[in-house]
């Protein structure tokens, strides 16, 4: 499957201990994008997220909503070189 966009994306606010990765992980999947999802020490959340552009594109959409019990305050996005992951996993 060739790959069309690949991002890095932090999210920052109330988005540890509110369900945020096991959340993105069922919407990474169910968009069909690949890559991965970590609680960070300072509070944040990190994501890798690959796949067609459209599809990165709403799971990013996601993450500015994130679950409902978050409080998303910001969303950072970047483009990063494609992983060539096959699967979107939890990381600890």
């Amino acid at each position: 499957m060739t790959m069309d966009r690949a991002v890095e994306i932090v999210v920052s606010g109330v988005v540890q201990g509110v369900a945020f990765r096991w959340r993105a992980s069922e919407e990474a999947e169910r968009l069909g994008v690949t890559g991965w999802v970590r609680n960070e020490p300072d509070g944040t959340v990190r994501a890798h997220a690959e796949g067609h552009a459209a599809n990165v594109d709403r799971f990013v959409e996601w993450c500015r909503q994130g679950p409902r019990s978050a409080l998303v305050e910001r969303v950072d996005v970047r483009d990063v070189e494609p992983g060539r992951h096959t699967s979107f996993e939890i990381k600890d």
